[in-house]
């Protein structure tokens, strides 16, 4: 599959930029492959200053008065160093780019996540004006793993809700970005008395999974707080070994049982 995006980097009459993805599915951990075409346009020639690839999708803040959303680019890399484009000139820069293991999901099942947005921004500086593209669309596909756990909530009768992703850090994890992924989920009647959401985290490195629960209580329950946390670090290589919806009840009835709550 080839995705196209145009960038006009200097108004009418300007180089152009193109980038070509051969394929915008992906895995995180993975890469993506492409290339930029650079067009020359105008009258006399422009020295550029770079040529750079950005992934970026759309997080949240949690501002002094509210939360917003902005779209914040967390990887890039550069293809080119400064050169000179003439106004004819045409060049085609292949580029493989390095997907991070901790790249927020956003399909599942074929199915874009509600709520996700994630996608390949390009960059060209010019005298020093920096011009951007829009995103151009990335489908960010689970690892074995993680679809492994993923099947198992929607196995158990939980019903996927929407995900986000939330700029800071979880407290004790191995978190390589400065936000994390929360896939949200409402509880089947079997677990419905206790909690009123799931959301699902996963920070994923080369050798381990670690899945991040938060269990939010329902209101009215006779504890303290309404959250409760549990972390769990899954060899990728044995996951496919694992009874995985007995595993995840579990999880979830220790993390439950932690603040004094009994599914």
């Amino acid at each position: 599959m080839v995705f196209k995006r145009l960038l006009q980097a200097m108004g009418v009459g300007g180089p152009s930029v193109e980038t070509v993805l051969a394929n915008p599915n992906c895995r995180p951990g993975g890469v993506l492959e492409g290339t930029v075409h650079v067009t020359g346009g105008g009258e006399h020639p422009i020295d550029v200053e770079y040529l750079a690839i950005g992934l970026a999708t759309r997080v949240t803040f949690q501002g002094p008065a509210a939360a917003y959303s902005a779209d914040q680019e967390f990887h890039r890399q550069r293809l080119t160093g400064s050169f000179r484009l003439d106004p004819t000139a045409r060049h085609e820069i292949p580029f493989r780019f390095d997907v991070p293991f901790q790249t927020p999901i956003t399909e599942l099942y074929g199915q874009r996540l509600h709520g996700m947005t994630m996608g390949l921004r390009t960059e060209l500086e010019v005298a020093r004006e920096v011009d951007s593209s829009d995103l151009d669309d990335v489908a960010v596909h689970p690892l074995p793993a993680q679809e492994s756990i993923l099947d198992a909530v929607l196995r158990l009768g939980f019903r996927f809700v929407r995900a986000d992703v939330e700029r800071g850090r979880i407290f004790g994890a191995d978190q390589r970005l400065p936000f994390y992924q929360e896939i949200e989920f409402a509880p089947p009647a079997a677990y419905a008395a206790a909690m009123e959401q799931l959301e699902l985290t996963f920070l994923s490195t080369p050798r381990v999974v670690q899945v991040v629960l938060e269990v939010e209580r329902r209101r009215g329950l006779p504890v303290e707080g309404r959250q409760s946390f549990a972390r769990f670090d899954v060899d990728p290589v044995g996951a496919r070994d694992v009874d995985w919806p007995a595993q995840l009840d579990v999880w979830l009835r220790e993390a439950a049982e932690r603040r004094g709550i009994r599914l």
